[in-house]
């Protein structure tokens, strides 16, 4: 785990769900609930329509208006997670692109813009939008934040869906499976959409697979994983150590670091609109 930055806090005491409050673990709860195999094909085909232009500095100024509900370690605007990301990425010297990477890991949460409650995705419901996420279509782990949860599916009563493999076959590899709907697969699938996106496959396995915990950290879900998934795995594990361990209180404008970034944001995605 990197220490190189300044940004630490906490003791790097993080992702701690025993002492949270009660939104965090209801939000769970819900998600465990309502993330069946059919919701997730539903939601990406309902929400990946790529007809709703808007500039990406726009997208990362609507985030100052969302907190996420899930992460028990941070209560400030999610931009400002971004941000701390970015400049740790920034400080260490890494590649341009990694530190695009950082600053809109979680721009995706933006559907909250034109989500709704019954689907998760609003500012007040974000069980469709945020949090760790998991396969489905098979056998939830034990992995999972609040494990307890698990049962509450209704594809875990499902023989279809209830076992190991479910509807995959075995080492079909991360690329071929459906995890539960967010901002992870909705930014991927847009910028993968995006003519102008030219971030490196790196970058986007980092976008992709960022909230996959119960696979890059807890280590579940070997059954299903191809030989490609090992270097996806430490492709996260490297990301991770900005994703996570950079959160702290300090708030940074996002105006303050826009000449900065602005033109690396233009050289990997264009200067034109992006289509969510």
């Amino acid at each position: 785990m990197s220490q190189k930055n300044d940004l630490i806090f906490k003791d790097n005491n993080y992702r701690d769900y025993t002492d949270v409050k009660e939104a965090v673990k209801d939000h769970y709860k819900k998600m465990r609930t309502n993330q069946t195999y059919d919701y997730v094909k539903r939601m990406k085909k309902k929400y990946l329509t790529f007809d709703k232009p808007m500039m990406l500095w726009d997208a990362m100024e609507k985030l100052d208006a969302l907190v996420d509900v899930s992460d028990p370690d941070l209560d400030l605007p999610n931009v400002q997670h971004l941000i701390q990301s970015a400049q740790a990425i920034r400080k260490d010297g890494r590649e341009d692109w990694m530190q695009l990477v950082g600053l809109i890991h979680d721009l995706g949460k933006v559907m909250y813009l034109w989500g709704s409650d019954e689907d998760g995705t609003s500012q007040d419901e974000q069980w469709g939008l945020v949090g760790d996420i998991f396969v489905v279509g098979c056998k939830f782990p034990d992995t999972c934040t609040y494990p307890e949860f698990n049962a509450l599916n209704p594809d875990m009563q499902n023989p279809k869906y209830n076992t190991e493999l479910g509807v995959y076959q075995p080492n079909c590899g991360l690329d071929n499976l459906h995890l539960a709907w967010g901002h992870d697969e909705y930014l991927y699938q847009v910028l993968k959409n995006h003519k102008d996106n030219k971030i490196p496959e790196a970058g986007m396995v980092m976008l992709r697979y960022h909230s996959f915990y119960p696979w890059h950290t807890k280590g579940s879900y070997e059954h299903l994983l191809s030989p490609k998934d090992a270097e996806y795995k430490a492709i996260i594990n490297d990301f991770n150590t900005y994703d996570l361990y950079t959160k702290c209180e300090r708030i940074t404008p996002l105006e303050e670091i826009k000449d900065y970034y602005l033109p690396i944001a233009e050289k990997y995605l264009g200067k034109g609109p992006i289509y969510w």
